[in-house]
């Protein structure tokens, strides 16, 4: 079963927090710093010290990447 991606959780700009971004992709926190390690998905920034996010425009890319690739299948 395929789970829908919702890129309308993220905001419009600028930097996206953990839980907005495994939402967004439908996945769990795991699977998600298993891809970073991996290089499938996209290094976090630190805005500050203590504090993880990651750029908006970098996860749409990926959301509309993999929508493109699941289309190919």
């Amino acid at each position: 079963m395929k789970r829908k991606r919702k890129p309308k959780s993220l905001p419009k700009e600028g930097l996206a927090r953990l839980p907005e971004v495994l939402e967004a992709m439908g996945i769990c926190k795991t699977t998600w710093y298993a891809g970073i390690k991996t290089g499938r998905y996209p290094k976090q920034v630190r805005p500050s010290a203590g504090t993880v996010a990651w750029r908006v425009e970098e996860i749409r890319e990926l959301i509309a990447n993999l929508e493109v690739a699941e289309n190919d299948e």
